[in-house]
């Protein structure tokens, strides 16, 4: 299950020079100290107590003490985040860090997911692995997420790190099986290669066969997202010679015939399981099918189970045996019905995590409500996203969910209708959610009960979920629903905002009042050059700033830019030639520390203003924080 991402920690230091301090004589001791303890010895004792540091926030935090902590934190850094690959260069990060061996990196903001970013907007893997390749030869563990991967790219990937060992590529694009094929064959210590929801191109490239023909290391291996068939007699051998696997997520060119005979040859040590396909494939013709439920009863350590790919809805009872351990259910690609969800959901009492579709209606909500009290995240997301479909969940879900699931955590929920009773009632019933993300499909809707705009429940969600960071809001909201956010939303990162307020005066609120915010995404909203304004004492500490259809212009877009050097200020979708246009179409805001190098590869469609200044590049980069898509 992928995850939007949601990094909890502070922004770290990757400068290229020390923290200076006010103090001359300050530098982590005394001066008489310092005669004593040579630096060298500082350092030996610093690398010693550093390297207990696991948290990046603390590792942050230790970063600005002093020269010297700076100096030798830079050199125990091990893991590196980068949550925007263009808010430094590969160099800047090699030059900081000397011993990384974990690199996760992301591209393309999530608005490329819907399109909204021009097709070759950049985010290129290949300056980052081949500086890599020349200072990280220790390098074991990459994880990207929206960047562009060439089938090269992998293959300098895997030559070059001799000890490599995890490979991640979330919805990343640009490669195919051959470059799979070259990672799964020269990477003999290859422990994960997780492809997940990625365009990876059929090239008809047996990739399967190319792991070692000896025992393997496989602890994780998922590739539900190839739209290509694979060679199942090579899965399966390849199964057989991993003792170690313990996550299988296969694609929807395994039937569920094939999905048993795996399950009967590794079940012993597999606890997590992407089911692929669920019907029989070619043996739908035998009058008497297989015994499944056996197969999934023989894997008792399975606690994760998804897929559920074309669907059989007569085999779903096939997994009765292991639902009493599940922590973790994914049914999005799974169109079941509120009769055939029942029986299953009822015998999930450890569940933790849920992803359905809505297609379970209120009635399967009720019943999660009734049977999972351990519940942390719920993800209900609409089988028709059509904005003027019947949704066949309301706030009669919700309330249900609320009223049963009290120690949830996280919540995403697609609907056509919602009560601010509802809303009111989950702040009250699951203080500790942290993420709340509402959406309302149909614009501009109100309470359908009382008619009135949905301030007053997102009010209530602010107000008493008081360890909330990530908040979506949608349906009729006023000004009153913004200025909630800005009194009592002191903890939120990310804002997601569609369709909402009434004026500027909304995302002030928002700007002046939040002061944590990290990232704030902006759609169809009536906020323009004052909103923007308002905040430019707030930019450079926050990670990007994305707004579309608003009422933007580009003299005020202009303005920013030159009023702020490093802070990049894309405008996408306007000719270049069109200055006077009354409003620009899409804007994108992030800062970056090493001036325009970052936009040599810039969309014909994309505008790109930002004044250049090398000289000021002692801002701490906020895109190297700890990681949650």
């Amino acid at each position: 299950m992928p995850e939007d991402d949601e990094d909890q920690s502070p922004p770290s230091d990757l400068r290229s020079q020390p923290p200076c301090s006010p103090n001359k004589s300050r530098n982590c001791i005394s001066s008489s100290s310092s005669q004593t303890f040579p630096d060298h010895v500082l350092e030996n004792v610093l690398e010693n107590v550093l390297q207990f540091l696991d948290s990046r926030c603390d590792r942050n935090a230790a970063s600005l003490v002093c020269k010297l902590w700076w100096k030798v934190e830079g050199l125990t850094r091990s893991e590196v985040f980068i949550g925007n690959c263009y808010a430094l260069s590969p160099a800047r990060l090699t030059q900081r860090f000397k011993r990384v061996r974990s690199l996760l990196l992301k591209g393309k903001p999530r608005f490329a997911d819907f399109n909204l970013m021009p097709p070759d907007w950049g985010a290129n893997f290949a300056p980052w692995v081949s500086t890599m390749a020349k200072a990280y030869p220790w390098l074991e563990k990459v994880d990207l997420k929206r960047m562009f991967v060439t089938d090269d790219d992998l293959a300098l990937l895997a030559e070059s790190f001799p000890g490599f060992k995890e490979l991640v590529l979330v919805c990343c694009e640009g490669f195919g099986t051959s470059g799979i094929a070259v990672v799964a064959n020269k990477c003999r210590k290859l422990k994960v290669l997780d492809l997940i929801e990625s365009e990876v191109t059929d090239d008809e490239v047996d990739w399967v066969s190319c792991f070692p023909e000896d025992v393997t290391c496989l602890e994780s291996l998922a590739f539900d997202c190839v739209e290509a068939p694979i060679n199942f007699k090579a899965l399966e051998g390849l199964v057989g010679r991993s003792p170690s696997l313990r996550k299988l997520r296969l694609n929807r060119f395994v039937s569920l015939e094939e999905v048993r005979r795996l399950l009967l040859l590794g079940a012993p040590q597999l606890t997590s399981l992407g089911t692929g396909s669920f019907s029989r494939g070619d043996q739908s013709d035998e009058q008497e099918p297989p015994d499944y439920a056996a197969a999934f009863r023989a894997c008792k350590s399975v606690v994760c189970l998804s897929g559920f790919r074309e669907l059989m809805p007569e085999y779903l009872p096939a997994i009765l045996p292991v639902c009493a351990n599940l922590t973790s259910l994914n049914f999005s690609y799974a169109n079941i019905s509120p009769d055939m969800f029942k029986p299953i959901i009822h015998s999930c009492h450890k569940l933790q995590i849920f992803w359905a579709l809505d297609s379970i209606c209120d009635e399967g909500l009720q019943a999660v409500a009734a049977t999972c009290k351990e519940l942390r995240e719920l993800r209900i997301f609409p089988f028709d996203p059509r904005e003027d479909s019947e949704g066949p969940v309301s706030e009669l879900g919700l309330q249900a969910i609320s009223e049963g699931c009290r120690k949830l955590e996280s919540l995403l929920y697609f609907c056509q209708r919602m009560t601010n009773a509802a809303l009111i009632a989950m702040s009250h019933n699951c203080p500790e959610l942290t993420v709340f993300r509402l959406c309302i499909m149909g614009r501009h809707r109100p309470d359908h009960v009382t008619g009135k705009a949905m301030d007053e429940g997102f009010g209530a969600i602010v107000k008493n979920c008081k360890k909330l960071t990530r908040l979506a809001v949608s349906g009729l909201l006023t000004d009153q629903a913004f200025r909630y956010m800005g009194e009592y939303g002191k903890l939120i990162r990310t804002l997601s905002v569609a369709f909402a307020g009434d004026s500027d005066m909304a995302l002030r609120h928002v700007l002046e009042g939040c002061p944590r915010l990290q990232k704030l995404e902006i759609r169809d909203s009536p906020f323009g050059d004052v909103a923007l304004r308002s905040g430019m004492h707030r930019y450079y500490n926050m990670r990007f700033v994305w707004m579309s259809a608003c009422s933007l212009s580009m003299g005020c877009c202009k303005d920013v830019a030159r009023a702020m050097p490093n802070l990049v200020v894309e405008v996408i979708g306007s000719d270049d030639d069109d200055e006077n246009r009354e409003f620009v179409e899409t804007l994108y805001m992030y800062r970056s520390l090493d001036g325009t190098l970052k936009m040599m590869i810039v969309a014909s469609q994309t505008q790109c203003m930002m004044v250049d200044n090398d000289d000021d590049d002692d801002d701490d980069d906020d895109s190297c924080e700890g990681h949650n898509a």
